[in-house]
């Protein structure tokens, strides 16, 4: 994956390592009575794991009196340690993953900082692997942003990658939950207090291993095309999925996304999920774009407020229940696919471009569907705050230790500043045929809400941050290489037409500057309506400002 420009760690067996590591890394740790420890482990491993009378067990980060226990429960046979060198204490979580990284590498490579990993000894093999990880708040669902309790849990996934074939029994001791990324829950055997029982698939554990131990760096850069072009697994088992819930509005986007895919030249699955607002009519013409529709229950935000914008979008949480396919990349119907990203499923869970501080986008993400993780997804909702109020920052909180993605395969229509070289090169980049970008995201009012003469947030000033007239030209390519009848769903209703021409008026009266309000309006869908009984979009301006009429 990473065979272009690999990434250089130090060998952890030429450092002057100390004979047994116990961390303290501020949080509460597993008791230290090796005999209390391994009294309560002996029945669940005995009911799980078929051992043998002298089993090789592995030990990290545990001391040297609680070792007498694992020794005793081996008969005698002596554990090994793996030591290690302690990560920087001076490191931040921020240090890993950052804002922002120069993906383009115009001044500079990016590197992560050292995490060091344990040393393991050629020809080691190891039957069990016992970690003690501490945690600092043990209601946390995985989530605690810790650099040492990250070092713990990659050097236990480093060792049994190292010392076992295809599987290993991995015992995590921790008041907190592993990592569901990292050790998935649809590999956990048995969860007893703070006992963690896994048997790790370590094929999929040594392809995570070769990524970057945080954002720091990309996970696959476009500046290799070999990493693109890298075998991706079975492709009957990965699918492009993407929903439309609430607002059908939005049945236009997905449809246009679907065409977009298939103009890339990808053959994968395509699976929508809808809720039961979404029409028989517009179900049928998802199909007709490609789309295999699902019907889902929606999931209710429980900190949304009634009727607001992220009422229901905790319902993403439906994509780990596809779980016929092993892969999943999960694109939002606002998105437009400009070039083949089939190399995505290459990647896991999840990786996904970076958005503010150290969290991602969930705009496009690559997701291995399970039931135990949409579980533990719902079950966490009362528990864990969404910074945004969103989807978005709830699977932030979930998933901690994400892989980072080039941002142009999720590339925001925005533009940040006044800055003219800003200007430029996105207008470039927004219209550039053939396309340098692979995915754009609209963020702001949508191209199929506006006419197809101008973008539409042109004339809302606190919406012109989101203004492109080149973005909005590359939809409209798109969108007319459809076939007739699923253009007829991106007709624009008549409260839409009415809307743009009242905020349209509003531009002129303020006098914008831009001056896109003085464009005469020459989009066929002005004439076109796809309910005929109400097609008077200028009598209802006549009675904008009125008040809605009263129920009898």
């Amino acid at each position: 994956m990473r065979n272009c420009r690999p990434r250089v760690r130090s060998d952890p067996c030429t450092s002057n390592l100390p004979e047994v590591n116990d961390i303290d890394d501020g949080g509460r740790g597993a008791s230290s009575d090796g005999k209390s420890i391994t009294g309560n482990v002996a029945l669940l491993l005995g009911q799980n794991l078929q051992l043998g009378k002298r089993p090789s067990i592995g030990l990290l980060n545990i001391g040297k009196d609680e070792a007498l226990g694992w020794q005793e429960y081996a008969h005698g046979r002596i554990p090994i340690f793996f030591p290690f060198a302690q990560v920087n204490q001076s490191l931040a979580w921020s240090d890993f993953y950052p804002e922002w990284i120069d993906e383009e590498e115009l001044f500079e490579t990016p590197m992560c900082p050292s995490l060091p990993f344990p040393c393991v000894r050629e020809k080691t093999k190891l039957d069990l692997l016992v970690a003690k990880v501490s945690c600092q708040n043990p209601q946390e669902s995985g989530g605690e942003r810790n650099v040492q309790r990250l070092q713990l849990f990659l050097s236990a996934a480093s060792i049994a990658s190292q010392t076992g074939d295809e599987a290993m029994d991995v015992l995590i001791i921790s008041e907190c939950r592993p990592p569901l990324n990292i050790f998935p829950c649809g590999e956990l055997l048995e969860h007893e207090g703070k006992m963690w029982l896994y048997h790790v698939n370590l094929v999929n554990m040594r392809s995570r291993l070769v990524l970057p131990v945080g954002s720091c760096e990309l996970s696959l850069s476009i500046n290799y095309p070999e990493q693109l072009a890298a075998r991706t697994g079975n492709e009957r088992r990965q699918a492009y999925v993407s929903m439309v819930h609430t607002d059908a509005s939005y049945v236009c986007g997905a449809i246009v996304l679907a065409h977009s895919i298939r103009l890339s030249g990808s053959t994968r699955d395509l699976v929508m999920l809808v809720d039961s607002s979404i029409l028989p009519e517009q179900r049928r013409a998802l199909q007709a774009a490609g789309w295999q529709v699902r019907e889902i229950e929606r999931i209710r935000n429980p900190y949304a407020e009634k009727d607001r914008y992220n009422e229901w979008n905790y319902s993403k949480f439906r994509l780990w229940q596809i779980t016929e396919y092993d892969k999943i990349v999960f694109i939002d119907s606002d998105l437009l696919v400009l070039r083949n990203i089939d190399f995505l499923f290459q990647l896991p869970e999840i990786s996904a471009t970076g958005n503010d501080q150290n969290r991602f986008n969930s705009g496009v993400m690559v997701i291995e569907p399970s039931n135990c993780t949409f579980g533990i997804l719902l079950d966490q909702i009362m528990d864990t705050r969404s910074y945004n109020g969103g989807d978005q920052g709830y699977l932030n909180e979930i998933f901690p230790w994400w892989h980072r993605l080039p941002k142009r395969v999720n590339f925001l229509k925005h533009f940040w500043s006044n800055d003219t070289d800003e200007l430029e090169t996105k207008t470039r980049l927004f219209g550039e045929d053939p396309p340098e970008l692979y995915v754009l995201h609209y963020l702001g009012m949508k191209p199929w809400v506006c006419f197809r003469d101008y973008d539409c947030n042109w004339n809302l000033k606190e919406q012109q941050k989101y203004a492109s007239d080149s973005a909005h030209a590359t939809w409209f390519k798109i969108h007319d290489s459809m076939p007739e009848n699923l253009q007829r769903q991106c007709w624009l209703r008549t409260l839409a037409k009415a809307a743009r021409e009242v905020e349209r008026r509003e531009a002129e009266a303020g006098s914008y500057s831009d001056g896109h309000w003085k464009i005469k309006i020459r989009d066929p869908r002005l004439e076109l309506c796809p309910t005929p009984e109400h097609c008077d979009w200028e009598e209802m301006i006549r009675h904008w400002n009125e008040p809605p009429p009263q129920a009898l």
